[in-house]
């Protein structure tokens, strides 16, 4: 009889991009990709970019981009979290949470005490499972022209910081939404 070790989780790397070409080894051919263009929003571009590949393919991906942020008064900025991606036939071995770990370890060495992203509600029990937290508020967000929008989608948040918990008061996100 034979042990079976558990596999030790996949390696990380910091990617030095991620574009269209990236998105499509991940996830493959489609104008929508990750399921929003409903949404009709303008989105904004990761600055940084976290990735698993296997047997030299991309089959998972995180990115990250700083924002600014007013809740109630106070002006802050978050992480932003998005672009999160998985191969479909790999889906439910624990890429994502690897990725989201890995990039949450890098945004908490960024500043500050917030991250923050916008999800499916389909999704929202992967990221409750992976410590995000719901934010019952509408977040208004800046789109091209000087108007802003309602978030439609679902808005969740995350401690980057010991101690930090979202404070009170209507949340503008000051750029596009990531």
């Amino acid at each position: 009889m034979t042990a079976h070790l558990p596999s030790a989780p996949p390696a990380v790397v910091r990617l030095t991009r991620f574009t269209k070409t990236e998105l499509t080894e991940i996830l493959g051919e489609g104008e929508d990709a990750f399921g929003v263009a409903w949404t009709g929003l303008t989105w904004r571009a990761k600055q940084e970019h976290f990735g698993i590949e296997r047997d030299g393919r991309l089959v998972a991906h995180t990115g990250l981009v700083t924002v600014p942020l007013s809740i109630g008064s106070m002006e802050t900025r978050a992480v932003g979290v998005g672009g999160v991606a998985v191969a479909p036939g790999l889906r439910g071995q624990g890429l994502a949470r690897s990725v989201m770990t890995a990039a949450l370890e890098h945004a908490r060495t960024i500043g500050p005490r917030y991250g923050l992203l916008f999800c499916r509600s389909p999704l929202l029990p992967l990221y409750e499972r992976l410590g995000w937290r719901r934010l019952d508020a509408d977040v208004e967000v800046e789109q091209p022209g000087d108007t802003t929008a309602v978030m439609p989608l679902e808005t969740l948040w995350t401690p980057l910081r010991e101690g930090a918990e979202w404070p009170p008061g209507p949340v503008r996100l000051r750029s596009l939404p990531m």
